[in-house]
């Protein structure tokens, strides 16, 4: 993704939701995109999936896949390249699914669709994508609705639909939310179990840290529609370079926190994406800001991080009072 834009013309003026992001996800690699909501993690994600509808639409910028620019792709193009090659866990299993198809039309859809299956051997592909999603009886939960299963039940089966055509990209958003803990944990495992059986890339987005230590190689900081932070994951946690990831590390509770202990906080707000603050974006909340910060900052690298940060030009910024082990989250 090269200096990616992606905007939305409303009657109070034109929304800036991705405003110049890049990075690149290799073969294999599950990359982390994290940052508050509404710093534009899912716009990013439908940007991909060529998913941004009116309003919206993308200004600028490039998304290459495997040599292809899927920006300004004709809807029958990006409609054999959506599913097959890239595919997407939506962040609400329950309104993603549609409730009065059974879950096994819905995964026999997908095979019927981009794998060019009859309906029988389609139905069969089903049962044998629930199996690999773990899910029990499968023969039998083929037939059942969406509502008919658990929340943790319902993710297995986007993720079913999902990896169903074996995509080589697989973007999650979200993936577990509003699950419980050992829910959560049972997902990302199903997620690393499948991504080594595909050889798929993951684009892993959420705003839960232990998330991104739990199964991330490389992490993408974004805030107020920019990328402010690119790093391997140990060097996020271990050597943030970028005020902002310190303000999001300092306020994870941690072994070893007294009931007493109060967490860190940013101060301040995330501001409109209508009215970008000029410079750094981050500077009216940042406890570290100088007279630079009136200019925006680049991509700096710094051992091997690269850090949207004024202070680390010339390889200037100090390391986090505290860094934050992943075993801590």
């Amino acid at each position: 993704m090269q200096d990616l834009v992606t905007e939305f013309r409303t009657d109070d003026g034109v929304v800036h939701a991705v405003d110049g992001v890049s990075f690149t996800i290799g073969a294999g690699q599950t990359m982390g995109l994290v940052g508050e909501s509404g710093c534009g993690k899912s716009v990013t994600a439908l940007s991909i999936m060529g998913l941004i509808d009116h309003p919206g639409r993308i200004a600028g910028g490039h998304i290459q896949f495997e040599g292809d620019d899927l920006v300004g792709l004709e809807f029958d193009e990006m409609r054999k390249i959506r599913g097959k090659e890239i595919a997407m866990i939506f962040q609400e299993p329950m309104t993603s699914l549609n409730p009065v198809y059974t879950v096994g039309d819905q995964i026999a859809e997908m095979a019927q669709l981009h794998l060019h299956m009859d309906r029988k051997h389609a139905w069969q592909h089903a049962i044998e994508m629930l199996r690999t999603v773990k899910i029990p009886s499968p023969e039998k939960r083929v037939f059942d609705y969406p509502h008919h299963m658990s929340g943790g039940m319902r993710q297995r089966v986007m993720i079913a639909m999902a990896v169903s055509c074996t995509p080589k990209l697989l973007i999650a958003d979200e993936p577990t939310t509003a699950l419980d803990v050992t829910i959560q944990a049972q997902i990302l495992d199903l997620l690393r179990d499948l991504q080594r059986e595909f050889q798929m890339s993951i684009l892993m987005i959420t705003h839960d840290l232990g998330v991104v230590a739990e199964i991330c190689e490389n992490v993408v900081v974004m805030y107020a529609g920019k990328v402010v932070e690119e790093a391997p994951v140990r060097g996020i946690f271990n050597t943030p370079q970028h005020p902002y990831t310190e303000g999001l590390l300092r306020s994870i509770p941690h072994l070893g926190m007294t009931s007493a202990a109060k967490l860190a906080v940013i101060r301040g707000t995330v501001p409109s994406a209508m009215n970008w603050p000029p410079g750094c974006r981050f500077a009216p909340r940042c406890n570290l800001r100088y007279e630079k910060c009136v200019d925006d900052p680049p991509l700096f690298d710094v051992g091997g991080q690269r850090s949207a940060c004024w202070l680390c030009e010339s390889g200037r910024r100090a390391t986090s009072k505290r860094s934050v082990k992943a075993g801590e989250l």
